[in-house]
């Protein structure tokens, strides 16, 4: 029989706190990575993560962390800190591990601007041009009007595909990072985009719209959560761009963590 893992999340602290209590075991891992990845879909700009009170049944058990940790690599979003009595028994997770939450807290630091915001939409026609409206508004009140044009391009592309595909409710996210913006839209379905660089028929899924994602934005990724799925884009200015290396069809979620 497997263990069991409860979980507290305190969305009153400085950044999101996610407090795991009980046994951390190969029958408990997937609640803890659902956990974990459903709230980095929401694009915090930081998570804290308290196992203090989280005991392995061995140590291939915190292999969860560290597949999470890997799979978010890339989403250009949330800083992770873990925050655990013994540091040393999570060291192999890949990330930053502080003795107390307020050692934690204290790394990552305060807040930037508050320069992110999020739109619920119904599958249905005039989507993409009440998100095209919604990043137009934004790029002029964040002071990056060049963003505008192509991340129109890719939340027009990724949200006429939940039209047209997934055929479900979706949020559409959007977050400055430095001289950049994330664009990003989960739904209810678990079937990601795929791309390999070869244009596709304009009706195929996946096809023209990928590769015009894939051409606008420095890096580009999905990732499938329970119930559903987030795909990102990261938009640079020119020169923040040409100094980037893409990583298409990456299926993970966050910035190198601080500290």
């Amino acid at each position: 029989m497997s263990s069991e893992v409860r979980h507290l999340v305190d969305r009153g602290q400085t950044y999101p706190l996610v407090q795991l209590t009980g046994v951390l075991d190969a029958g408990s891992a997937p609640t803890v990575r659902s956990v974990l990845l459903d709230l980095l879909a929401e694009q915090p700009e930081a998570v804290v993560v308290d196992v203090a009170g989280l005991s392995l049944d061995g140590p291939e058990s915190a292999g969860v962390l560290r597949d999470v940790h890997r799979e978010t690599a890339d989403w250009p979003s949330a800083h992770l800190a873990l925050c655990a009595t013994d540091t040393a028994l999570w060291q192999g997770t890949g990330w930053p591990v502080w003795p107390d939450r307020a050692q934690a807290f204290t790394a990552l630091g305060e807040p930037g601007p508050e320069h992110r915001v999020s739109l619920e939409l119904e599958p249905a026609t005039g989507a993409a041009r009440r998100s095209r409206e919604l990043i137009t508004e934004q790029c002029g009140r964040w002071d990056c009007p060049d963003l505008a044009g192509p991340a129109c391009i890719v939340v027009t592309e990724m949200v006429n595909n939940v039209v047209a595909h997934a055929r479900t409710p979706m949020i559409v996210l959007l977050a400055t990072h430095g001289d950049g913006m994330s664009v990003a839209v989960r739904d209810r379905s678990e079937t990601v985009p795929s791309f390999d660089g070869t244009p596709a028929p304009v009706t195929a899924y996946g096809g023209r719209g990928m590769l015009l994602i894939d051409s606008v934005s420095a890096r580009w990724g999905s990732l499938r959560l329970d119930g559903g799925k987030v795909v990102w884009a990261l938009i640079e200015d020119e020169e923040a761009a040409k100094a980037t290396t893409r990583k298409p069809n990456g299926a993970s979620m966050a910035d190198p963590a601080r500290g």
